[in-house]
């Protein structure tokens, strides 16, 4: 089901304009069937019994691949580290740090061959962005990993600019990897995928609605 959504998502990304530039070479589907491979064949047990898995991934692509691969570069890595956090939370596994994908170009390596390297690293930067607030008009807002507050006053870390917000309508908390939502008892209430709700962790994908403010949360 994880990898059945990856492709899926895939497929809607490299339509239209991307389209004619995928026809050949390496596709990124299988991209990311080799990564959930090497998470499971990587799997190992820590110094407390628990099951641990790669959370570091080096894609190294021929050059003519790593170009194309360059139009949908920032989309196609969501996408690959959602995959894989996702296949870790079915299969029960923990990461050591954040999931983290880099493409590299390799000049060696002919059209439609790569070379992935799975890696255990605790040396991620805590500091990066845990997520993202991707905005309808293309703006997408940082989301380090501290308590952030959303509302219409100038001072709150998100802005809505919707007079039917609240002057703070609802923080984020950080949980794990990724945020629980809290609504702040605002008037108009806040929505994740449709659904009005108090408190909610998030997951990759989720649309939060906050009066006439849509916002879609990706995580790092």
């Amino acid at each position: 089901m994880v990898l059945r959504g990856f492709e899926d998502r895939l497929e809607r990304l490299v339509e239209g304009m991307f389209a004619r530039a995928f026809r050949t070479g390496l596709q990124p589907v299988e991209v990311g069937r080799r990564l959930i491979r090497d998470v499971d064949a990587n799997r190992t047990l820590d110094v407390h019994g628990r099951t641990v898995a790669p959370n570091r991934f080096e894609i190294s692509l021929a050059t003519e691949d790593f170009e194309r691969f360059a139009q949908i570069k920032d989309s196609l890595i969501t996408e690959l580290v959602a995959t894989v956090r996702a296949h870790g939370a079915d299969e029960g596994l923990m990461f050591l740090g954040r999931i983290s994908v880099n493409l590299l170009e390799d000049a060696d390596l002919t059209v439609g061959m790569f070379r992935a390297t799975p890696l255990f690293d605790e040396t991620i930067n805590p500091n990066a962005p845990m997520g993202w607030l991707m905005v309808n008009d293309g703006t997408v807002l940082e989301l380090p990993a501290r308590q952030l507050t959303l509302g219409r006053m100038p001072s709150c870390d998100v802005v809505l600019p919707d007079p039917n917000s609240s002057r703070e309508h609802a923080q984020l908390h950080p949980d794990g990897d990724s945020f629980v939502l809290i609504d702040l008892g605002s008037t108009n209430g806040s929505r994740v995928n449709g659904e009005r709700v108090t408190r909610r962790l998030l997951v990759d994908g989720d649309t939060l609605t906050f009066g006439t403010v849509s916002l879609t949360f990706r995580q790092a």
